[in-house]
């Protein structure tokens, strides 16, 4: 059941609906219709007592010689009356004994000249032999029987008569003696029909066709109700991967409209302070450009050329710093576009071209999976960590592999490794670690920083570790684009 569960907000919330829907009619359908099996038979029960009551007060009005008149006329297709010297109800029957249709019929015949009530009730299966069978003219013994077939079949003939022959409930046996004044039994019988099938066909099509119109309705209230929270979610995901979000459009309930309303607050606080940002960094560094030159310059009337020669090495540092972080700000103002991209191409010629120019790098052949993002800022930040490692380690070896919710790219090589408690601060700008970094090597110290703020741009981060047989495992998490069930 976990895995048929859907997953969406939309989904859950409209299984959810339609599973309440569901219990409560199959709740009010079963309550309906036992009620009225209830209903039905009462007053079947209250239609045979009042009959008899009403033929009891007749036979007392007229003659003895119109008694049997009477009997024939009052008796009915499926209740049979008849005099006789004998009880059809045994007094000492257990079905008898504290019958309630037996007390009330006994205060219905208050007042009139019956002494003595016997009522007898039980279920009989149809066509079975009944304690009065014996006693009953064979003519209305037949009669009633073959009404009791026949009894229902307008109402569903068309289903098969076997179908209906097992599923129909047993019938009641109903038989009432009443002792007349002339010391008379009035006996009568009856055999209250079966209540209906409890699923009928026309009880089922009603609740398909409820259930039908409320689910359409559902549906397309809660897909109306998420839909602007899927393209939230969606926005998120895409600005936490550094694309350029537009404005959400404000709809649905107020509380979903408030938080897009929030959420595009957000963004707009966030672009700014990143322009803010990357604009006086930018500045900054272009200011910094014309006191560097003015101190070179300067540096040159120095007459001891060891001293200048050491100003004019901290003055080129400095020039390398800054002309880094121009080059990032740059970059970074200028947003490239997210397309998608066969990433193991993208790897395999950025490791070719450095593989060309000389440096010992190696990619394992991948099959291709496309991937969404700016290439050219990841082609950057890759070829910071591989350059790296090819720096400090020898060579590099690169490897993809493709996890169930992103891509995992793994850059080894054979350096000394970094210590432990430093493998998190070299991300840190300008940092160079003295034990594992040499200074003759170059570097501003801003490659590691602006490879992790691009893959982190991406959504995913970079993680170093030593490998237990040597040299250091750079691990690059891409995440892919999620697609919601």
């Amino acid at each position: 059941m976990i895995r048929f569960w859907p997953r969406s907000l939309a989904g859950q919330m409209i299984a959810l609906l339609l599973l309440a829907l569901v219990t409560a009619q199959a709740i009010s359908v079963f309550l309906f219709l036992d009620e009225r099996r209830h209903a039905v038979r009462a007053a079947d029960r209250a239609q045979v007592l009042s009959r008899t009551l009403s033929i009891v007060r007749l036979l007392g009005e007229t003659p003895p010689e119109l008694s049997d008149r009477i009997i024939e006329t009052a008796s009915g297709p499926r209740l049979r009356f008849w005099l006789a010297q004998e009880s059809a109800v045994d007094a000492g029957d257990p079905a008898h004994r504290d019958n309630p249709l037996r007390h009330h019929l006994a205060g219905m015949l208050r007042g009139t000249q019956a002494e003595n009530v016997l009522v007898r009730i039980e279920n009989a299966a149809p066509g079975a032999a009944t304690p009065w069978g014996h006693m009953m003219p064979r003519r209305w013994r037949e009669r009633m029987h073959h009404n009791h077939m026949d009894d229902g079949d307008d109402k569903d003939s068309e289903q098969p008569r076997h179908w209906r022959d097992r599923h129909r409930p047993a019938p009641l046996s109903l038989t009432i003696a009443v002792r007349l004044a002339d010391r008379r039994w009035l006996n009568a019988a009856t055999l209250l029909p079966p209540a209906a099938p409890a699923w009928a066909w026309s009880t089922l099509t009603w609740l398909v066709l409820m259930a039908a119109a409320v689910t359409v309705i559902v549906v397309f209230s809660v897909r109306r109700i998420t839909r602007p929270m899927r393209a939230l979610a969606t926005a998120a995901e895409r600005l936490g991967r550094g694309e350029e979000v537009p404005p959400l459009h404000e709809e649905g309930p107020r509380d979903v409209r408030q938080s897009t309303q929030a959420f595009n607050e957000m963004v707009e606080r966030l672009q700014r302070f990143v322009r803010d940002r990357t604009r006086m960094l930018a500045a900054i560094s272009h200011d910094l450009r014309t006191p560097i030159t003015s101190l070179r310059l300067r540096a040159e009337f120095v007459e001891d050329p060891e001293v200048r020669e050491k100003i004019l090495e901290t003055l080129a540092e400095m020039q390398e710093m800054v002309e880094a972080v121009l080059t990032f700000a740059r970059e970074d103002a200028a947003r490239e576009a997210t397309r998608p991209m066969d990433l193991p191409a993208l790897i395999a010629s950025l490791c070719d071209d450095l593989a060309d120019g000389g440096l010992d790098v190696h990619f394992a052949d991948t099959p291709q999976h496309l991937y969404h993002c700016r290439p050219v800022a990841l082609k950057r930040a890759l070829n910071n960590v591989i350059e790296n490692a090819v720096a400090y380690g020898a060579r590099a070896r690169v490897a993809l592999a493709d996890r169930d919710t992103a891509y995992e790219i793994t850059v080894d090589d054979d350096g000394p490794g970094i210590p432990e408690t430093e493998l998190d601060r070299v991300f840190e700008p300008f940092l160079r670690l003295e034990s594992s970094r040499s200074r003759d090597t170059g570097g501003a110290g801003l490659g590691l920083a602006i490879a992790r703020s691009i893959f982190r741009g991406h959504g995913g981060d970079i993680v170093l570790a030593n490998r237990p047989g040597g040299g250091l495992r750079a691990t690059i998490h891409l995440p892919k684009i999620r697609q919601d069930a």
